[in-house]
């Protein structure tokens, strides 16, 4: 396969990666609110429970893709198999 190929499926893969990963760090952070702190506080901070428990599933995904990415980075060489995205890196 071209570098241009893989650098495609690797954007694919990596936002398709990013999607799935926030909507499971959700759902487990949703999970936890409603198991130990749904009951505790009241309604009305509800919604400053989604909001933080939103944003919080963003911050974590971000954390875990530049793990998982620095990890990839030791292991392979990006320029060997990738093409740059918005242009050469070479000037």
């Amino acid at each position: 396969m071209s570098k241009k190929t893989n650098t495609l499926l690797f954007v694919l893969g990596a936002t398709v990666f990013n999607i799935l990963a926030t909507i499971i760090i959700f759902f487990g952070l949703f999970l936890i609110y409603a198991r130990f702190f749904a009951h505790i506080l009241p309604e009305e901070t509800m919604t400053w429970g989604f909001t933080i428990i939103f944003v919080g599933s963003i911050v974590l995904t971000f954390l875990l893709y530049r793990l998982i990415l620095k990890h990839l980075m030791k292991k392979i060489d990006f320029d060997k198999h990738f093409d740059p995205i918005f242009g050469s890196r070479k000037k």
